[in-house]
């Protein structure tokens, strides 16, 4: 009898698994099936008989999921492919000569495939579900001729210094989130991101010696600890110099402390209103006192 539960309990599972792989599977065949068509029926528009005429292709707004692999494309410069479903892009791995790639107002919550693009110049991929700010920045750091990004209504914008910390990693970018791209804001993400480079640019600006043991990770300028000489003698460290009289000493003692003047406004000279316009009386100018102390 328990042999026959388990007989039942298996066959029950296979009938449960099979047909949602089977659904999975289905499904996939059928998002692809329809951006094939999609793409035949841009090549009809265009009427682009051959694959190396293809030099641009428009694919928005088509519900696409999936998109079939467009690397026999090799001369596509420009790609529409904003207002889909698609969650990813790795159908993009060969198309090498790709300048425009518009993916926004899509479900895209990762862009693995890009950092192949070398010749992109501009990447549109607001409104999707990126998170990952780190893994954005480094698929992107390899795009050394992306002048424009839109990375605006992401997760991944709710970061605190978002916008600097893109412009600091992928320092080529001219135009982020339709804003241009200023020279305070570059000087502004050093300072913040990178410290030591902060701490070099100031010092040669006021012409001062680096500071070698000073400590980037920490907000407080820090120095080598000075160990104490053995020989020395707390209270027996000053000029050892005799006086007869000790009142020449604490004299010799006060010369050598910093000097400081205090300059103040003798009120006693200043007149009064009715002394100012009286004729009788000669007024004399205000005089200043200085008190020097050491």
């Amino acid at each position: 009898m328990a042999r026959d539960q388990n007989h039942l309990s298996r066959s029950w599972r296979h009938s449960t698994t099979r047909p949602r792989t089977r659904t999975r599977t289905s499904v996939l065949e059928t998002s692809l099936e329809l951006s094939r068509k999609a793409v035949e029926d841009q090549l009809k528009i265009c009427g682009h008989k051959r694959d190396a005429d293809v030099f641009e292709l428009f694919l928005s707004q088509k519900e696409l999921t999936e998109v079939i692999d467009l690397s026999r494309f090799k001369k596509l410069k420009y790609l529409w492919l904003h207002h889909n479903k698609l969650h990813g892009i790795k159908f993009l791995t060969r198309n090498y000569c790709l300048t425009e790639l518009y993916l926004n107002n899509n479900a895209i919550f990762e862009i693995e495939g890009l950092h192949c693009l070398s010749s992109l110049h501009i990447l549109l991929l607001q409104h999707n579900e990126l998170t990952n700010i780190d893994a954005t920045v480094k698929e992107l750091k390899g795009l050394l001729n992306l002048k424009t990004l839109s990375l605006y209504q992401n997760p991944l914008c709710q970061y605190n210094l978002y916008r600097l910390y893109i412009i600091y990693h992928l320092p080529e970018i001219e135009l982020l989130d339709r804003k241009q791209v200023t020279e305070k804001e570059r000087r502004s993400m050093v300072t913040i991101f990178n410290h030591k480079k902060a701490h070099i640019i100031h010092s040669i600006a006021f012409g001062r010696r680096i500071d070698t043991s000073w400590n980037p990770r920490s907000l407080i300028k820090q120095k080598t600890a000075q160990r104490v000489p053995s020989d020395f003698a707390y209270a027996n460290n000053v000029d050892k110099i005799l006086f007869d009289d000790p009142e020449d000493a604490v004299f010799v003692r006060s010369m050598k402390r910093s000097l400081m003047a205090i300059t103040l406004l003798n009120w006693d000279t200043v007149p009064t209103r009715e002394e100012k316009y009286c004729e009788e009386k000669v007024t004399e100018p205000a005089q200043m006192l200085t008190v020097t102390l050491r």
